[in-house]
C-alpha cells in the first residue's frame, strides 16, 4: 500500500470541515406540511474558552443522534449557541482589565473552533449567544410577559452579604464553610428587595406532569419530584400569651403534615429571621437571642438543614398555647428552621419527629408520646422518635383513632373550630432571579416615585447593558454606581425615575434558548407560533446530571407559562433526556497530605509514588479536573489520533448514561480498528470494486441473487452485513447503545475480511455501502472519504445530494438472516472442545450421529463409546465417557 492510501487523519478531516460548512450539508430544511421533523439538541456551554471532555461526550452523542436521523430521512435541526453571561466574565473583567463581552466573544471563538474540528453537524447559521443584545432583548420580553401575567413580584428576602467587598452574593459565590468566594470573609445575611417568578403557582402542574416524560430518566423524575416536596397536612395555629397566660393578638402558624401528633407538641419553633422574633423576645433573654441570630446568619443553609450537624436554639421567653389542649409551651428559636420554607415555624413534636427528638433531648424539653404501633402498649422510645404510623393515645377525643384517619378528623376539627386548616404545602420556593451584578441581562423595569413599578415599553428593547463600566468587584452592582445609566424619565409620566440595576440569574436565559433555535433570526418575537409548535418539543436533549432540577426545572416553568400566555402550544420542553456520564481520568494522591500529582510526575505508574516524599500514592478514577491534574485536553487527542478516533472512543468505552473511564490504550486500540476499516475499503477499491451507478443498492443485490443462488462465503458475508443492520439499528433505537453498536460495526468489519474477496461484486459492494452508511454518524470524515474513494460519488458532485451522509439507512434483508447450518458446541464430559457447522432442522438422532462421528469425539473419546450422550438442539451435544 502507497504512502498516499495510509489512513492519515489530519489530512483529511479538516479538508471535509470545510466542505461540508461551504457546501452547507448541515443547514436546517425548511419545514412543509406533513414532513417528520426532528430536534436534536445538547445543553449549551459556558463559553470557557477550553472545550474538556465531558463536552466532548455530551456533543459527539447529540451529533451521532441527529445523523442517524437524517439517514432515517428525518428532516433535523441540530443547532448550537452558548450560556454566556455570569460569573466568570465579571470576574475576568476584575481580575485582566478586560471588557467581559469581548472577553467572552474571544472564548466563544475559541470554542466553535474546537467544535468544529469534532466533525459535528451543527447549523451554525442558528447560533445564538444569551450575551448578546439581540438575544437578551426577547429575555426581558420574556420577562415582562411573566410581570403581566402576575408571575414576577418584588418582595423582602434575605440574601448573602460579604461584609469586606460590601456586596451581594449568589449562593454558587459562598463555599461549604460559609465564606465569599472572593474575600474569604463570613457570609452575613441581609434583607434586600429582590425579583421573583412565581414558579409554586405551577408546582402542581409541575408535580403532576412528570409521568408524561416517559422518556426521561427515573432518576431525574424522581429529583424533581423531591425538589418540587409537595406535602399533604394542615396549617395550625397556636395563640401566643401573655404572661398571665392570656392569649394576645399575634399567633404563630405552623404547617405540619403529622396532625395527628398535635396533642405530642411540647415547644414551637421559629426561624431565627421570623419577622415575630424581634416583638416577642422578652428583656430577659434578648441578648441571648440577638446572639444566637447573628450566630446563624454566617451559616449557609446547607450547614443549619444538614442531618449530621447539631441542632442549636435559645428560648424567646415567650409562650404560646396549643390549641388542642389548651396547654402553654415555650416558643422557641432554632438554626435548622428556614424562615422561607413553610410558615418558618414548626411545631416539635419530640416522640413522633427524629429531628425535634434529638432538639428536645438536647435541651431537656418534654417527650410526649401520643402514638403507639397497633396493637402494642404503651412504652418509651428512648432510642428515637416514633415516626411510622399507630394508634392515638393521650389525645382527648381522638384518642383511639388510627393516626390516618386521626390527621382528617383533627384537620377537620381544627376548621371547625377556627384554630387550622388542611393545606398543601411545595418544598418549591418562587425563584428569586435578582442579581446584583454586571454581567446578566438587565431586568426591563423603571422605579418611579409617582408611578411605581413600570414596565420598558417593547419597543425600547432591549434594555442594553453599557460598555463604560468600572470593575472593582466591591460595592455592588457596578449599574447602581453609573448614574449615566440608571437615571431616566419615567415612561408614563415622564417625570425623573430609576432604571432597575439588578441583572437576571442567568437560569433566565438559559430557560428558553431551545425555543429561539426554531426561529433565530425573527426581529418581531423572539419565534413564531407556527415555527415553535413545528419543531418542539425537543426529540432527544443531551446533558449533564448536574442540570437534573434547576435547569430542566425552570425550562418546564418557562415552557408552561408561554403556554398559557398563546405563545406555543405544547406541555413539556422535551420528549426524551439523555443525561451522560461523567468523564474520569486516572487520578494519583498521596493519601497523607492530601496532594494530587500529576501523571507524568509518577516515575512507575506499576509502584506510584509522590515524587517528593516518596510516599506511596492512591491511584482511582475521578471526574477529570484541572485542580487533579488528570484532565486530557481534547485538541491532543485530535492531533494525534483524529477527531473520528475521540469521537468513536467516547461512544465505545461505555454506554452513554455511565461514567467513562480514559484510557490512552483504548484510544489507541480505536484508532486501529479505524486503519482496518482503511485498509479494508482502500484494498477493494484497488480490486476496481465501486459503489458508483447503484452498486451495492438492494436493487442490484436482487438482480444478482437472481442470476445465480450465493455461494457458502457469500452467505456468511450477507448474513453478517444484514445481522448488523438489524443489531445498530436496535442500538439506535430508544435507549442508546452507541457501545455495542461499535461493537457491531467491529464484528461486520472482520467478516468483511474474511468473506468480501470471495464474493461477486454486487454483493461485496452491499457490504462496502452498508459498512460505510452505518460507520458514517460515528467516523464521519473516514466515511465519507472511502464513500468518495469507492466513487459513491463523484468530485464535480454536490455533496447535499451525493455524501455517505445523504444516503439511506439500510434495512435489514430477513432472508439473509437465515441460516442453512448452526454451529453446535462439542463437549466431552462438560468441557468444550470444539464445534460443528451442522444444518439447522437437525433433530436429537442427527446431532448425535454428526457428533459421534466428528474429529474430535474421535481424539477425546480414543475409540471408545460414550457411557452417556446429551443433546441441546441448536446448541451443543456432550458426550460422557
Amino acid at each position: 500500500m502507497s504512502e498516499s492510501s495510509r489512513y492519515q487523519p489530519q489530512a483529511i478531516e479538516a479538508a471535509w470541515q470545510q466542505q461540508w460548512q461551504e457546501q452547507g450539508l448541515h443547514a436546517t430544511p425548511e419545514l412543509q406540511p406533513g414532513d417528520d421533523a426532528f430536534y436534536a439538541l445538547s445543553m449549551f456551554p459556558y463559553p470557557s474558552g477550553n472545550l474538556h471532555m465531558g463536552h466532548v461526550r455530551n456533543y459527539v452523542i447529540t451529533d451521532v443522534v441527529a445523523r442517524v436521523a437524517r439517514l432515517r430521512g428525518k428532516r433535523v435541526l441540530h443547532p448550537m449557541g452558548w450560556d454566556a453571561f455570569g460569573l466568570p466574565a465579571e470576574n475576568a473583567a476584575i481580575e485582566r482589565g478586560v471588557d467581559p463581552g469581548a472577553w467572552t466573544d474571544r472564548n466563544i471563538a475559541s470554542m466553535r473552533e474546537q467544535l468544529n474540528q469534532l466533525g459535528l453537524s451543527i447549523d451554525w447559521d442558528r447560533e445564538l449567544a444569551t450575551c448578546h443584545a439581540d438575544y437578551y432583548r426577547w429575555t426581558q420580553w420574556l420577562f415582562l410577559q411573566f410581570l403581566e401575567a402576575g408571575l414576577a413580584y418584588q418582595k423582602d428576602a434575605t440574601v448573602n452579604w460579604d461584609p469586606i467587598d460590601q456586596t451581594v452574593l449568589a449562593n454558587e459565590q459562598v463555599d461549604s464553610e460559609g465564606r465569599s468566594w472572593r474575600s474569604g470573609a463570613l457570609v452575613e445575611k441581609r434583607k434586600l428587595r429582590q425579583w421573583f417568578l412565581k414558579i409554586t403557582a405551577y408546582a402542581d402542574q409541575l408535580l403532576d406532569d412528570l409521568p408524561k416524560l416517559e422518556g426521561w430518566p427515573e432518576r431525574v423524575r424522581t429529583m424533581q419530584a423531591n425538589w418540587i416536596g409537595r406535602s399533604t397536612g394542615a396549617e395550625l395555629t397556636f395563640p401566643v400569651v401573655d404572661a398571665e397566660g392570656n392569649d394576645t393578638a399575634e399567633a404563630i402558624t405552623v404547617f405540619t403534615t403529622r396532625p395527628d401528633t398535635i396533642f405530642g407538641a411540647s415547644y414551637v419553633v421559629l426561624a431565627p429571621e421570623h419577622p415575630l422574633v424581634a416583638k416577642l423576645t422578652t428583656p430577659e433573654q434578648a441578648i441571648h437571642v440577638e446572639a444566637f441570630c447573628d450566630l446563624v446568619s454566617r451559616q449557609s443553609e446547607q450547614e443549619r438543614t444538614a442531618d449530621d450537624k447539631p441542632k442549636r436554639g435559645v428560648p424567646i421567653g415567650a409562650q404560646v398555647r396549643n390549641p388542642a389542649n389548651g396547654e402553654l409551651i415555650p416558643l422557641w428559636i432554632a438554626d435548622y428552621v428556614l424562615a422561607e420554607y413553610g410558615t418558618g415555624a414548626v411545631m416539635g413534636v419530640p416522640a413522633h419527629d427524629q429531628r425535634d427528638f434529638v432538639f428536645a433531648r438536647q435541651y431537656e424539653l418534654p417527650v410526649r408520646q401520643v402514638i403507639i404501633p397497633e396493637g402494642s402498649d404503651e412504652h418509651a422510645f428512648e432510642g428515637g422518635a416514633w415516626t411510622e404510623a399507630g394508634v392515638l393515645i393521650h389525645s382527648g377525643p381522638f384518642t383511639g383513632l388510627a393516626s390516618g384517619e386521626a390527621k382528617r378528623a383533627i384537620a377537620e376539627a381544627a376548621e371547625g373550630q377556627g384554630w387550622g386548616r388542611a393545606k398543601v404545602q411545595f418544598r418549591l420556593r418562587d425563584w428569586l432571579i435578582s442579581r446584583q451584578r454586571y454581567w446578566g441581562c438587565p431586568i426591563p423595569v423603571i422605579h418611579c416615585d409617582s408611578c411605581g413599578v413600570v414596565p420598558v415599553p417593547n419597543e425600547q428593547l432591549p434594555v442594553e447593558l453599557p460598555r463604560d463600566v468600572a470593575f472593582s468587584g466591591k460595592g455592588g452592582s457596578p449599574l447602581a454606581q453609573l448614574e449615566s445609566w440608571w437615571q431616566v424619565a419615567c415612561p408614563c409620566c415622564g417625570q425623573p425615575a430609576r432604571r432597575e440595576t439588578d441583572t437576571m440569574d442567568t437560569f433566565m436565559c438559559s430557560s428558553w434558548y431551545y425555543l429561539r433555535y426554531s426561529d433565530p433570526h425573527n426581529t418581531a418575537l423572539p419565534f413564531s407560533r407556527k415555527a415553535v409548535d413545528s419543531w418542539l418539543p425537543v426529540d432527544q436533549y443531551v446533558g449533564g446530571i448536574e442540570h437534573a432540577i434547576l435547569h430542566l426545572l425552570y425550562s418546564r416553568f418557562f415552557t408552561k407559562v408561554l403556554r398559557d400566555r398563546g405563545l406555543l402550544g405544547f406541555d413539556e420542553p422535551f420528549q426524551k433526556l439523555l443525561t451522560q456520564g461523567m468523564v474520569q481520568g486516572i487520578t494519583y494522591k498521596n493519601p497523607h497530605s492530601g496532594k494530587y500529582i500529576a501523571p507524568a510526575d509518577v516515575a512507575d505508574p506499576t509502584d506510584p509514588r509522590d515524587p517528593v516524599t516518596g510516599e506511596v500514592l492512591e491511584v482511582f478514577y475521578e471526574k477529570m479536573s484541572k485542580s487533579k491534574y488528570n484532565g486530557v485536553d481534547p485538541a491532543v487527542v485530535i492531533d494525534k489520533y483524529g477527531a473520528d478516533t475521540a469521537r468513536m472512543f467516547i461512544l465505545f468505552k461505555a454506554p452513554p448514561e455511565k461514567d467513562l473511564e480514559w484510557d490512552d490504550a483504548d484510544v489507541e486500540g480505536q484508532f486501529r480498528f479505524l486503519q482496518r476499516i482503511w485498509r479494508l475499503v482502500d484494498g477493494a477499491a484497488e480490486r476496481g470494486l465501486s459503489l458508483a451507478d447503484g452498486a451495492g443498492t438492494p436493487a442490484a443485490v436482487a438482480e444478482a441473487l437472481a442470476s445465480g443462488a450465493p455461494s457458502g462465503e457469500e452467505q456468511e458475508l450477507r448474513r453478517a452485513v444484514h445481522t448488523a443492520i438489524s443489531a445498530i439499528s436496535d442500538d439506535l433505537d430508544g435507549d442508546y447503545q452507541f457501545n455495542t453498536a461499535v461493537s457491531e460495526l467491529m464484528k461486520l468489519s472482520n467478516a468483511m475480511a474474511a468473506h468480501l474477496e470471495a464474493s461477486r461484486a454486487a454483493l461485496a459492494c452491499e457490504a462496502l455501502r452498508t459498512l460505510l452508511i452505518l460507520l458514517a454518524p460515528f467516523a464521519p470524515h473516514l466515511a465519507e472519504e472511502l464513500w468518495l474513494k469507492l466513487g459513491g460519488r463523484r468530485e464535480t458532485e454536490q455533496l447535499d445530494s451525493s455524501s455517505v451522509h445523504r444516503q439511506a439507512w439500510p434495512l435489514a434483508d430477513a432472508a439473509a438472516l437465515v441460516r442453512s447450518t448452526v454451529p453446535l458446541v462439542i463437549q466431552i464430559k462438560g468441557k468444550v472442545r470444539g464445534s460443528l457447522e451442522v444444518p439447522a432442522d437437525a433433530d436429537k438422532a442427527t446431532l448425535e450421529q454428526l457428533a459421534l462421528a466428528s474429529d474430535i469425539a474421535a481424539k477425546w473419546l480414543e475409540g471408545k463409546a460414550p457411557s452417556r450422550v446429551i443433546v441441546v438442539p441448536g446448541k451443543l451435544v456432550n458426550l460422557v465417557p
